[in-house]
């Protein structure tokens, strides 16, 4: 690992007396805020006085003498007195007329950061209140000019004044609204997205409300006219045909097809009973000779509103834990590829289906009242209702018949649907969608999800977006067969978080045996990676024995992190997390902002197999504690043997991601039931979390995407290398790194003007280094126990501040010297 280069702080008189620290304490700037808030106040009196007193000192104010604006006859008729007058005059009248009020606004803001009440950026208030004031000025001095009779100043000041002259004397009067026009728009548009599309509402009204109106469209041409009608929502273009049996939509929405035969037995009648015909809004209705089928949509997912799905900006709080990389963008949505998909029914399948259904069950006597379909991305699920008397153990018998019948890949039965009074039949279509990583984040619910580590897995049966929450879970076991999906599932699951949670907030620890699978994140790990310091060149760990040092390592992070939850008197690390940005944990006692950590093991079979309860041990305590400290763990295996998942894993990861697997026995070891070899493999899988098992279709990213959104983030300004985890302890004793080495063995870049520090200052305190080198509470950790080691510091005392044991700076040029002559 390289050594950083520091250059070295010159030890002026100043910088030795604190002066620096005086300026940048927080009581200076408490103290500066609250002067500027006082003086934004008094301004802001002194010009509503103006209103009412500029007329009566408009003569002084123009041809003031010497000395008159001491006030000692009270020329001045101003609230705020002659520097009122002066300032509200200066203000007012020359410049900005009444805009002029947003500049005691913009100082009471500056103020309020400086008390540290508010965190905002105020580089960015400073730019959008000037263009406010600058536009409102001239808007003002346009169009309320005529109106404004006696007034002592122009409502928009001289300053609008002279710019609404200068521009209708080069454009004139149109042109001068249009140019306010167009500026409040592309500033608005700056703001928030939704502008443009609210112009385009405003400009196309029809459009907009035909697409909140329902109505009917009936095609007649032909001799079944009575037949053909269809129920839409939305906007439909003129002179289309509509085409009930095979209408191909946009969306995704599922499709529930009844399937019932209400006519069997009968003679056609022209006019059906009340009740051989459900109908359902929005549907499309189509009748046949034996059967009538009515397609029901449900409702479609919203899409998210603009392009980023990211959280909103955390500068509302004390402490920005976004600070100090603000400015950061989440990847757009873009980046990710948008595929075509047909969501058409193909009507002769289903009817085919149902055909063979029925005849297998009458052909076992087994009776049925109503069968419906819901058709998915993948499958397509019959609900059979059966007929009173019939037990449900019969049914779930015929599996195989059923399979041979439909000539499918893979029937899986469900006997009871839960919530249901069915049996639910899922049947593979045969042409299969491809459900994007596009689609599943392009939704509402993704975009304003409140969870704390978004999963956007896929979509389900009933094309709904199947979104959870990992700090639920919170551990989760993900296994399935070579090629049946399960690293397009891991993919799937970084990106949702990527696209989701900023640097500080989220850390990867991606564990790849076969150094191939998460080679695409290296160009993020500056962003988004946690790692050991000897493993910050290649953050992506690929040797085992650098698995087991970063496990151990996690640990001990999950013991310092329980030692600051207990100090801060909580549970959980999201309320920890709260204190801390609103200024209710000192600093000084080594509290921090703590992102969440994500440990991401591929190929886990690989590892138990070569390290065995070296990897076991680690996993399992992280598993049973780390829930409440924000370390979560994702292991994946395409080997679901006993040997692999044991009890003591299974016991503590809750949540199960299960592919198509090999055999029943595989499909028990990860879901404790049958059911995920049973499943048609791409991306097909079964999803386990406390309750029954959801069948979800995967969410689909390609390598290509992948690159994309990284290559962004790599754009982004972030932090410059991976968080640095804590050494784990040594076995033989010691702290030291692989190979056994003392404190003194790797000195910090920091020791000697560290060492200078504390010798200067006699407080031998970690705080006090994270906060005077900028660094880390590990680094300054391990920087203390070298200072100890080299006899600068005494001991540890618990929560107090270490002694200092050399007490000037030429006894420390001496020791500095024996330290650095013994490493040479």
């Amino acid at each position: 690992m390289g050594k950083k280069k520091t250059e070295s702080k010159s030890n002026s008189f100043a910088y030795a007396i604190g002066l620096r620290n005086i300026l940048e304490s927080e009581t200076t700037g408490f103290f500066t805020g609250l002067f500027l808030l006082a003086l934004a106040v008094i301004t802001i009196i002194a010009m509503v006085s103006y209103l009412y007193t500029g007329q009566a000192d408009q003569s002084v104010l123009e041809s003031m003498r010497p000395g008159e604006w001491l006030n000692q006859h009270h020329e001045f008729a101003n609230y705020g007195g002659s520097i009122g007058a002066l300032t509200s005059y200066y203000l007012m009248t020359v410049n900005f007329g009444f805009p002029a009020f947003i500049i005691p606004f913009f100082i009471i803001l500056a103020a309020l950061k400086l008390m540290h009440v508010y965190s905002v950026n105020l580089w960015k208030w400073f730019l959008c209140l000037a263009v406010i004031m600058i536009w409102s000025s001239v808007a003002l001095a346009t169009f309320l000019s005529p109106f404004a009779g006696d007034m002592v100043f122009n409502p928009g000041g001289a300053h609008g004044l002279f710019c609404k002259q200068f521009l209708e004397n080069l454009i004139g009067p149109p042109g001068l609204t249009a140019v306010l026009l167009i500026v409040a728009l592309a500033f608005l548009t700056y703001l928030t997205s939704e502008t443009i599309e609210v112009v385009r509402k405003a400009l196309n009204p029809v459009k907009y409300i035909r697409n909140k109106v329902k109505f009917t469209v009936t095609d007649k041409t032909g001799d079944d006219a009575d037949d053909d009608v269809s129920t839409f929502d939305g906007y439909v273009e003129e002179e289309t045909v509509v085409n009930h049996a095979a209408t191909q939509e946009e969306d995704e929405a599922p499709r529930v097809v009844d399937l019932t035969d209400t006519t069997q037995g009968q003679q056609p009648n022209s006019a059906a009973e009340p009740g051989d015909t459900l109908h359902v809004t929005n549907a499309n209705e189509v009748k046949g000779d034996d059967t009538t089928l009515v397609i029901e949509k449900t409702k479609q997912e919203d899409e998210a509103t603009g392009n980023i799905v990211g959280e909103e900006d955390k500068s509302q709080a004390p402490i920005n834990p976004w600070d100090p990389f603000t400015k950061y963008k989440f990847p757009a949505l873009t980046l990710l590829k948008r595929y075509d998909t047909n969501a058409s029914i193909d009507m002769d399948e289903i009817k085919a289906n149902n055909a063979r259904i029925i005849e297998v069950l009458n052909s076992f006597g087994v009776q049925i009242s109503r069968i419906n379909a819901t058709v998915g991305p993948t499958v397509t699920l019959y609900e059979i209702t059966p007929a009173e008397g019939v037990r449900i153990s019969k049914i779930r018998g015929l599996e195989a018949d059923i399979a041979l019948s439909l000539s499918a890949l893979g029937i899986r039965i469900i006997a009871p649907i839960p919530g249901k009074g069915t049996i639910g039949i899922e049947v593979p279509n045969k042409n299969p969608q491809i459900v994007s990583m596009e689609s599943v984040l392009n939704s509402k619910k993704f975009q304003t999800t409140k969870m704390a580590l978004p999963m956007a897995l896929g979509k389900t049966i009933t094309n709904e977006v199947f979104m959870v929450d990992l700090a639920k879970i919170p551990h989760l076991l993900v296994a399935g067969a070579t090629g049946m999906g399960k690293s397009v599932g891991l993919n799937a699951i970084i990106t949702s978080l990527l696209y989701k949670k900023h640097p500080n907030e989220l850390k990867f620890v991606l564990v790849d045996p076969k150094k191939v699978e998460f080679s695409v994140y290296s160009r993020i790990t500056s962003h988004y990676m946690a790692a050991l310091p000897e493993n910050e060149e290649e953050p992506i760990i690929t040797d085992v024995q650098k698995v087991v040092r970063t496990l151990n390592s996690l640990c001990k992070l999950m013991d310092h992190r329980y030692d600051l939850l207990k100090k801060a008197q909580v549970k959980k690390i999201d309320e920890y997390n709260d204190k801390f940005i609103h200024h209710k944990l000192k600093l000084t006692d080594g509290h921090e902002y703590m992102p969440y950590i994500v440990v991401i093991i591929d190929e886990f079979g690989d590892l138990i197999m070569t390290a065995g309860k070296e990897i076991e041990l680690p996993i399992a305590r992280i598993a049973q504690l780390a829930r409440a400290v924000g370390i979560h763990m994702i292991i994946a295996t395409q080997r679901p043997t006993t040997k692999i998942i044991t009890g003591n894993i299974k016991a503590n990861f809750p949540g199960r991601m299960a592919f198509r697997v090999a055999s029943q026995i595989d499909s028990r070891t990860i879901l404790d039931r049958t059911g995920a070899e049973q499943l048609v493999g791409r991306g097909d899988m079964l999803f386990l979390s406390g309750g029954d098992p959801v069948r979800v279709q995967c969410a689909f990213i390609d390598t290509p995407e992948i690159e994309g959104v990284n290559e962004h983030i790599e754009a982004q300004a972030g932090p410059v290398e991976p968080m640095e985890l804590p050494e784990p302890d040594d076995p033989q004793g010691g702290v030291g790194g692989p190979s056994g080495d003392s404190n003194l063995g790797s000195l910090d870049p920091f020791f000697d003007e560290a060492a200078r520090a504390i010798v200067i200052t006699q407080q031998g305190s970690t705080s006090m280094i994270q906060r005077r080198f900028s660094i880390g509470y590990n680094r300054a950790g391990r920087l203390m126990d070298q200072l100890e080691a080299a006899g600068i510091v005494g001991a540890a005392q618990g929560s107090k501040p270490r002694e200092v044991l050399i007490a000037d700076e030429n006894t420390l040029n001496v020791t500095l010297a024996q330290v650095h002559g013994a490493r040479g």
